[in-house]
């Protein structure tokens, strides 16, 4: 068995050879020496592996070729077959006789390889090199450089991990400089070395990183899909039935639109879905008239069932305030709607005044017995308990304060021959006490304005209304004496003081103070009410005494 030296040849392959390049040689002694043929680095020895049993017998003659095959190289140039140059196995140098007759091919170095992977230099023969072929380290025998081939690619497992893309390896981005790398490293660490498989650990957890993210993404995409379609296209979620029983109030604010009633609904748990009660409020065709205010509903309605009980009376549950109503009469519902001590409303009322948001002309009026009086617009309000006496007191100015803006008081207030807004407040609570009809409120209107009048041929600028008697007194009677009446001295009392009142003695409704700002013109001066519902005008006091001795005689008639 034979080993490389590592000796300098007298040349390592001539030009001239016309199989240079490819295993031939001229045959030129090599001096035995340890440096590299090429630059005289030191060089790596070869250890190379037991020989196949294909070799056969070291010691036997063997046929021409390394395989059993005829080879021209060899035989042309007149050397035994390469097998030969091997005297046995586990000897350390070649016998002389074999190789002396091509003069001692031992000592011919051999050139670089240039397909070798390691760069190295072929070791002298005849250097004292350990003899490694018996041993597990061992490579397989070397072959001149023409018959080297590249070394197969080990046929192990990873041959499916390296066909998995650079990210799933755990690698970058460019696959081809992975499988380059890793080539590079089972070159360089030897083709006895089983290959390194690429990350496993790592691939795994990338996959699976990557299918988390990908399946929970998707996962999300899908959910939110689906709201998407059921909020734009799906059945909005909805109750059967007209209610379990269970009574629940619920009050609507002013202004709110169908889709914030349907909130306050839910929210109650009257209906299961505002999307729901939206859409039958749509469907119903009374569905535009449903108003504001408190309403006496049951939880778990149908929308339609809700919506329908919303537009009936029956479930409307607000505090109703009519026209007409005094001061005293309002606080009275208030504190009862709210639960609280009689009279807690009317002190709120006489301390809070100022405070309530009543506009800048009727702030500051003298002998004014409440300076609220004719500012409790008569509406529908959402009263429940647990609200303060101040709130509701101040959401009905405010619907007050609106509707005088809205019809014009203080403009047309001068036009009339008023001093302002406050008087033709006045004029109206009077139109509305007085009147018993809607139809004569403008001729009511008409005989306040007439008797204002101080050269007036009937009254000489008294009103003499027992409506404003009334006020003072907190009563409402019709039978009243005209001694009684004029000896009460009194501001309201109009028998007794000329001209208005110090201010309204009522709060009038919207078609009272139409009334009191487009009066009538026709010349009429009294009145007299015959059966509570309707009124008779007269312009002279000759023509209103005969209409109340015919009243007094029906009323005889009557008992």
């Amino acid at each position: 068995m034979t080993e490389y030296g590592g000796s300098p040849g007298s040349e390592p392959w001539h030009p001239q050879d016309p199989l240079y390049g490819d295993g031939g040689w001229e045959g030129q002694q090599a001096h035995v020496a340890q440096q590299s043929a090429y630059g005289g680095q030191p060089q790596q020895q070869y250890p190379q592996q037991p020989q196949q049993p294909q070799y056969g017998d070291w010691n036997q003659p063997q046929q021409p070729g390394y395989d059993g095959q005829q080879h021209p190289y060899y035989e042309g140039q007149g050397h035994p077959p390469y097998e030969q140059q091997f005297a046995g196995h586990g000897q350390q140098h070649v016998h002389q006789g074999e190789w002396g007759a091509a003069g001692g091919y031992g000592h011919v170095p051999y050139a670089a390889d240039p397909g070798d992977p390691h760069n190295q230099q072929p070791v002298a023969y005849g250097g004292q090199q350990p003899d490694l072929y018996g041993t597990e380290d061992a490579y397989p025998p070397p072959q001149p450089p023409g018959r080297r081939r590249p070394d197969p690619e080990p046929q192990t497992e990873p041959a499916a991990d390296e066909e998995e893309h650079a990210f799933f390896a755990g690698g970058g981005d460019d696959p081809d400089g992975e499988e380059h790398e890793l080539q590079s490293r089972r070159e360089r660490r030897g083709k006895g070395r089983k290959p390194v498989k690429a990350k496993k650990g790592r691939t795994g957890c990338a996959c699976m990183v990557v299918v988390l993210v990908f399946g929970g993404g998707l996962g999300g995409v899908g959910y939110f899909g689906y709201k998407f379609y059921q909020n734009r296209f799906g059945a909005a979620a909805d109750y059967a039935g007209s209610g379990n029983g269970e009574q629940v109030t619920v009050e609507i604010p002013k202004g709110a639109g169908g889709w914030a009633i349907g909130q306050k609904l839910k929210e109650s748990g009257v209906v299961e879905s505002a999307a729901a009660f939206v859409s039958a409020l749509q469907a119903n065709p009374d569905g535009k008239s449903l108003q504001d205010g408190v309403y006496t509903l049951e939880k778990e309605m149908s929308a339609a069932s809700a919506v329908e009980l919303m537009l009936s009376p029956k479930s409307r549950s607000n505090l109703i305030i009519a026209e007409g109503l005094r001061n005293t009469a309002v606080y009275a519902l208030i504190d009862k709607r709210l639960g609280v001590a009689a009279g807690t409303t009317a002190r709120t009322a006489k301390k809070e005044y100022r405070h309530l948001g009543l506009p800048a002309w009727a702030m500051n009026h003298a002998s004014l017995k409440d300076p609220l009086e004719g500012f409790l617009y008569p509406s529908s309000y959402a009263v429940t308990k647990g609200q303060k006496p101040e709130a509701v007191l101040k959401d009905m100015v405010s619907q007050a304060t609106a509707k005088y803006q809205e019809l014009g008081v203080e403009k047309k207030a001068r036009a009339l021959g008023l001093d302002g807004p406050w008087q033709l407040l006045t004029v109206a609570s009077l139109a509305q006490a007085e009147g018993t009809s809607h139809d004569d409120f403008r001729k009511m209107a008409e005989v306040v304005y007439n008797r204002l009048e101080p050269d007036n041929p009937q009254t000489y600028g008294r009103l003499e209304f027992d409506s404003t008697y009334n006020y003072v007194k907190n009563q409402s009677k019709i039978d009243l004496s005209i001694g009684e009446l004029r000896r009460y001295d009194n501001p309201y009392n109009t028998y007794f003081s000329k001209g208005l009142p110090p201010g309204p003695i009522d709060n009038p409704g919207e078609e009272a103070l139409r009334g009191a700002l487009d009066p009538s013109h026709d010349g009429w001066y009294y009145f007299i009410s015959m059966d509570g519902k309707t009124s008779k005008f007269t312009k002279t006091l000759e023509e209103h005494e005969k209409l109340v001795e015919d009243w007094n005689a029906s009323r005889k008639k009557n008992r």
